[in-house]
């Protein structure tokens, strides 16, 4: 059975076909790790903005306002870190779809809440909603900032390279 079990699966594996050179050009076939990175990336922005501000108690602002007092090293530190890391996002972001491409992504999520309201679909009077909502937008937009470059870079074949001034 052991010698069986090896000699099935690389038989199995024979079997398959091997994606072209041009992988986009095979039918069904999504390049690795584009589809998980994007979703990282994604949750990692609507993390980091949901810990800093949300509707709930449980956020970096409202934790800030009360322990001021008696914590106020540890409330600067956390901020400088949640500060750092949305610089990172945002830095990415600009550089890889700019002041343009941020005001397109909002528009067209923008655009789809307002079919999504005018459907009645969607109520736009609960302001918690409104904020998650604007969190997910806003996450949406950093997700798509950093990940720009390397769907770019898969759809079109073409390497993206850093311009050095000097």
């Amino acid at each position: 059975m052991r010698a069986i079990v090896p000699a099935l699966l690389r038989d199995l594996a024979s079997a398959l076909p091997l994606p072209p050179r041009n992988r986009l050009a095979w039918p069904g076939y999504f390049p690795k790790g584009t589809f998980m990175g994007f979703l990282l990336r994604w949750l990692g922005a609507f993390f980091l903005l949901a810990a800093t501000f949300n509707p709930t108690p449980w956020n970096y602002v409202a934790w800030a306002r009360t322990a001021w007092g008696e914590q106020t090293p540890l409330v600067v530190f956390l901020g400088l870190i949640l500060a750092v890391i949305a610089m990172v996002y945002l830095v990415a972001t600009m550089r890889s779809i700019g002041v343009l491409g941020v005001i397109v992504i909002a528009a067209i999520f923008a655009a789809g809440l307002w079919v999504l309201t005018d459907w009645g679909l969607l109520g736009l009077d609960n302001s918690s909603l409104n904020t998650w909502l604007g969190v997910l937008v806003l996450s949406l937009i950093l997700g798509v900032g950093m990940s720009w470059s390397i769907l770019r870079q898969r759809l079109s074949g073409q390497q993206t390279t850093d311009e050095v001034d000097g």
